[in-house]
């Protein structure tokens, strides 16, 4: 047979594909009331519903609120859904609207971080951990005068585990190829509020 008429190569799928092709698969089986699917969407997608309570910088019974609500939305939706495979996407939406509903209705002033300056008159001994405070509330104090947007993002990208680029983009309503360029800008605004301090430079290029 010549190569002209080879017949092409099967489609190798990628591992994108594959994860929403198991996703998808779970979705399914959770429509049909299958506990175990149920336990397997949660453990893959709480974290990122507490990482966008986190960026929107909400209390923990609030943030508890917010991702119960969207698993709530979500077994009233698993039959509406247009493509099961990006329903981490739809719960990071979801819980970014019920963050944003809970800011409004409570008009609540956002916390401050818990990194607070000693006290005037004290004089702990300078050791490695009060270097590692010192050097935290001046990096925090820095990350809070920036834009709530630069730090939500910041906040979702620094989650452990990361959510992925498409459930960033829908929590943050943001294209998913300004991502990448709008951390940079981030990054760039808090090197500017960190100022000449050398060794939070070089913790932040990191």
């Amino acid at each position: 047979m010549s190569a002209a008429t080879a017949p092409a190569a099967p489609h190798a799928s990628t591992p994108a594909e594959h994860s929403g092709n198991r996703i998808a698969r779970l979705v399914r089986r959770a429509a049909l009331d299958d506990r175990d699917a149920w336990s397997q969407l949660v453990q893959e997608f709480e974290g990122l519903l507490r990482a966008i309570a986190r960026a929107h910088r909400l209390s923990e019974a609030d943030s508890a609120d917010v991702a119960q609500i969207a698993w709530l939305r979500l077994v009233q939706s698993l039959d509406r859904l247009e493509d099961p495979s990006h329903v981490g996407a739809w719960l990071a939406t979801t819980a970014r609207r019920e963050c944003l509903r809970k800011l409004r209705a409570s008009a609540q002033e956002l916390p401050e971080d818990d990194c607070r300056e000693p006290l005037h008159g004290e004089t702990p001994p300078v050791d490695d951990h009060l270097l590692e405070a010192e050097r935290d509330a001046t990096l925090w104090s820095a990350f809070g005068r920036l834009p709530s947007r630069d730090q939500a993002l910041l906040r979702m990208l620094m989650a452990d585990p990361q959510p992925s680029y498409e459930e960033i983009g829908a929590a943050m309503e943001m294209p998913i190829g300004s991502i990448g360029p709008t951390r940079r800008r981030a990054l760039a605004r808090l090197l500017g509020e960190l100022g000449s301090s050398e060794p939070l430079l070089e913790l932040v290029a990191c």
